[in-house]
């Protein structure tokens, strides 16, 4: 299979701007593609149909949850003290806004070849948590993207079926994001059960107030 900077370049002839490099730092170096949301479904219908590379199987879609950072940078300024212009270094905080992200491992069956990695991202974690749907393309991704939309809250566009997949009709919140506090009220529990019933009992009987 073609690098993935040939496969970006190929990409952005036929759609252009639509897709950046993410570097995976770690020991696989398995970088991706992020696609920009506006050209996700053609880019994703490219690759599908592409004859070099015929990605016609989306094998796994995973959530992950990225918190608001701070990162601080030394640098070095030029400042006035006691009347003299000297160098110090100062410490300069950078933030960057959390965001939501969903990932797609693509595979070519007729090619036997892959993965390719895809990367979408929501504007934040609030209130710009929407994605386009990629189930129109690969019908794989839907329970995927169902399981992602309720453990993470990733509302997917344009998806067929968009509800809870594991967590009950009722249910507020979505357990897999990294700031989630498990509830002690668990009235909404369809079947509690050990450690779960335990908790439900100490809340009502007042047992769990402290």
């Amino acid at each position: 299979m073609e690098s993935l900077e040939a496969i970006k370049e190929r990409i952005e002839a036929a759609v252009p701007g639509a897709v950046e490099i993410v570097a995976n730092q770690g020991t696989a170096a398995e970088h991706s593609l992020a696609l920009d949301h506006a050209s996700a479904v053609r880019v994703a219908e490219f690759l599908r149909d592409d004859p070099a590379l015929k990605l016609d199987y989306c094998s796994n879609v995973t959530g992950v949850d990225w918190l608001d950072s701070v990162e601080k940078v030394r640098e070095k300024v030029t400042k006035e003290v006691a009347g003299e212009s000297k160098e110090v270094v100062e410490v300069r905080e950078i933030e960057t806004p959390g965001y939501l992200e969903s990932v797609y491992h693509l595979y070519s069956m007729e090619l036997k070849h892959g993965p390719v990695v895809l990367r979408l991202r929501t504007g934040n974690r609030s209130d710009q948590i929407t994605a386009p749907s990629l189930t129109p393309v690969w019908r794989a991704a839907e329970l995927q993207e169902r399981e992602i939309f309720d453990l993470y809250g990733i509302v997917f566009e344009n998806h067929p079926d968009l509800r809870r997949l594991l967590m009950w009709d009722e249910f507020e919140d979505h357990p897999m994001r990294r700031d989630y506090v498990e509830p002690d009220d668990y009235d909404y529990e369809p079947t509690p059960h050990d450690e779960v019933l335990d908790k439900a009992r100490a809340h009502h009987t007042g047992e769990g107030d402290a």
